[in-house]
């Protein structure tokens, strides 16, 4: 009897049918084959199509900023200019407060181009976030339709050492990715018609 005891536990250890096959939990239950696969960040990063128009307008709004900056500062300086050319006509009063003014103005300037980088790193923030909250929203959708576990990461230097070709989503996400925010840009511009 003990002998036919130990032969059904050896049958259900090697023979599969035993619940340490079982490695990973979804909501509760047990996953016999968890499905993992990566999405290239590098690759994401330079071919979706929404990243590469929101980059391009932020490059165009810090040229913007950085003319309207260089303009204050040319201002400035032609203010300085005249100054040191007409100052000597000036009495000692006038050209006090002359160089008085032209000290704030300066210091507006400085303070006017921390003000620009500031909008620019915050631009670029919200950027970041929305990139960020569209690929999630996209993978977590991905994923449920394709009955994946896990998606992760990869680029050259990251803790993923190895992956296996197969496990590569990442032109799959891409042209998701892009059909999506293609749609989307449709869409605006067609409400934006009517």
């Amino acid at each position: 009897m003990l002998l036919v005891a130990v032969a059904g536990l050896y049958y259900l250890q090697f023979a599969g049918g035993g619940s340490e096959e079982k490695t990973e939990q979804k909501e509760g239950m047990m996953v016999d084959n968890p499905t993992i696969v990566y999405v290239n960040s590098d690759s994401l990063l330079t071919n979706y199509q929404y990243i590469k128009d929101q980059q391009q307008a932020l490059r165009e709004k810090s040229e913007k900023l950085n003319a309207e900056y260089t303009n204050r500062a040319q201002g400035l300086q032609t203010e300085f200019n005249n100054y040191q050319k007409n100052g000597s006509n000036m009495t000692i009063g006038q050209a006090r407060a002359v160089e008085e003014d032209l000290m704030k103005k300066q210091q507006n300037l400085k303070l006017y181009e921390q003000s620009l980088g500031q909008q620019l790193v915050n631009e670029e923030g919200k950027i970041n976030q929305e990139l960020y909250n569209k690929v999630s929203a996209f993978l977590k959708q991905y994923g449920e339709e394709n009955e994946l576990h896990m998606v992760v990461k990869y680029n050259p230097g990251s803790d993923v050492l190895y992956a296996n070709g197969g496990m590569d989503i990442t032109e799959a996400v891409i042209a998701g990715l892009n059909a999506e925010y293609n749609n989307s840009e449709v869409e605006s511009d067609s409400t934006a018609v009517n």
